[in-house]
């Protein structure tokens, strides 16, 4: 299984979209068994997309991603944990555990993994 997690600071980047770097992780029986980086240029969403298939990702972990490029990676079979946020090596360890608790690493106004609550003045939050 190999995963790619969108990075800046050693820490999930925020927005998938606009992320330059991944770290991916290949890894067998819950264990790494390799690493390494990879660098997103300014490419289109498309590319992006590309990029991961021909790298082949199994599963791509990340903040924020919008709706069209979430569609595009899901597109090439792989999984997309979206809305996550935390220290790199923490979310890493969570995802080599296998049965995560994604709720513990979801981003602030997140109410799960896969669904984001957004706020817009004049508007109650649900």
């Amino acid at each position: 299984m190999k995963a790619a997690f969108a990075t800046w600071n050693h820490r999930i980047a925020l927005v998938f979209d606009v992320a330059r770097h991944l770290h991916v992780v290949e890894a067998e029986d819950g264990r790494i068994i390799q690493e390494s980086q990879a660098f997103l240029g300014d490419d289109f969403q498309s590319q992006r997309a590309l990029y991961l298939a021909e790298w082949k990702i199994d599963v791509l972990v990340c903040g924020a991603i919008s709706r069209r490029l979430q569609e595009m990676v899901t597109a090439f079979g792989i999984r997309v944990i979206p809305f996550i946020a935390g220290d790199l090596d923490e979310v890493v360890r969570a995802w080599l555990s296998g049965g995560c608790d994604w709720s513990a690493f979801a981003m602030p106004g997140c109410r799960q993994r896969t669904r984001c609550r957004t706020r817009r003045i004049g508007v109650a939050p649900e």
